[in-house]
């Protein structure tokens, strides 16, 4: 089973404004609201793929209602921890004439010491050799930087396998538990060891650092050019296919997703990679957060190529 956990869900308002301009009136054509948070995201896409998984996290008030009343329609199994403060809104402006896709993100409400215990034993009576964990996204504020870190020390521990998507600080503590997986971006890898990537021989030689800490499999999402698969011994590109693209939002995700799906599934690395860049294509294809429709994913797995990096 997979567990998806998200700390800091939000409510995406993503609104779509021609030749977006600052400091003007601007006019909002068209707009639409998602229940998100990474691992909301990872949810969703596990859903289309006809996957099953349990979401997990904080909530609270009626923006926190809102998630949970979606992923109950949606069939998505939750266990939340509920709050007394409302759980965050953010705001993505798409601007298809200048090809530009801005967040404002609120932080997110504070959270006591007893609810932060409160979930973490909640995410660790789930850890075990059967499920899964995916840990991913931001953390509302009163959590600790380390707080992924321990989280992965202890499910790992009991058993579970965990996949690590976050940044700064999370990322940085959370890969010296050596989760099963990381997925970072370029910038992420540069910053976390200090190093200039130009190309695809630096990620690789960057990522085989990271590896040497424990870590299985790393998986570098590259825009659009692509993502590389780096194990101990081997290392792959999975070419990026070029779409008319109508949200990043939740493209990351979509990629965890389908990485989570594939392992869960126990398919092969060759065929997680090629449905993990199917999905994530499919994504952008798509406004606001919403998910793939499962036939256009199958057809761009036909497209899919993928190269050994040498």
């Amino acid at each position: 089973m997979i567990i998806t956990i998200t700390l800091n869900p939000a409510i995406d308002k993503t609104i779509s404004i021609s030749d977006f301009k600052v400091d003007h009136v601007n006019k909002i054509e068209s707009q639409r609201i998602d229940p998100a948070g990474k691992g909301i995201n990872v949810s969703k896409v596990i859903k289309a793929l006809n996957g099953e998984s349990i979401a997990l996290g904080i909530i609270g008030g009626k923006t926190g209602n809102e998630i949970k009343r979606y992923l109950n329609d949606a069939g998505i199994k939750s266990d939340f921890v509920n709050v007394d403060k409302k759980t965050r809104s953010n705001l993505k402006i798409v601007d298809y004439v200048n090809h530009t896709f801005t967040d404002i993100n609120e932080p997110g409400a504070f959270v006591n010491e007893i609810k932060q215990k409160e979930i973490v034993n909640k995410i660790l009576e789930y850890a075990n050799k059967d499920n899964l964990l995916v840990l991913s996204g931001s953390t509302p504020e009163g959590f600790d930087k380390t707080i992924y870190k321990e989280i992965v020390e202890k499910a790992q521990a009991k058993g579970a396998k965990v996949i690590l998507d976050a940044s700064e600080n999370l990322f940085l503590e959370g890969i010296k538990s050596a989760p099963y997986l990381i997925k970072p971006n370029v910038h992420e890898l540069e910053v976390a060891l200090n190093v200039s990537i130009e190309n695809h021989s630096d990620i690789v030689r960057a990522s085989r650092k990271i590896i040497e800490l424990g870590v299985k499999l790393v998986v570098v999402s590259d825009g659009g050019n692509g993502s590389i698969f780096v194990t101990r011994e081997e290392a792959f590109i999975a070419k990026g296919i070029k779409v008319e693209v109508k949200s990043t939002v939740g493209a990351g995700d979509s990629m965890v997703a389908a990485i989570a799906y594939g392992l869960d599934q126990k398919l092969e690395l060759k065929d997680i990679m090629i449905l993990a860049s199917a999905v994530s294509t499919a994504n952008v294809m798509t406004e606001g957060t919403q998910t793939g429709d499962l036939s256009i994913i199958e057809s761009l797995k036909e497209k899919v190529r993928i190269e050994k990096i040498d």
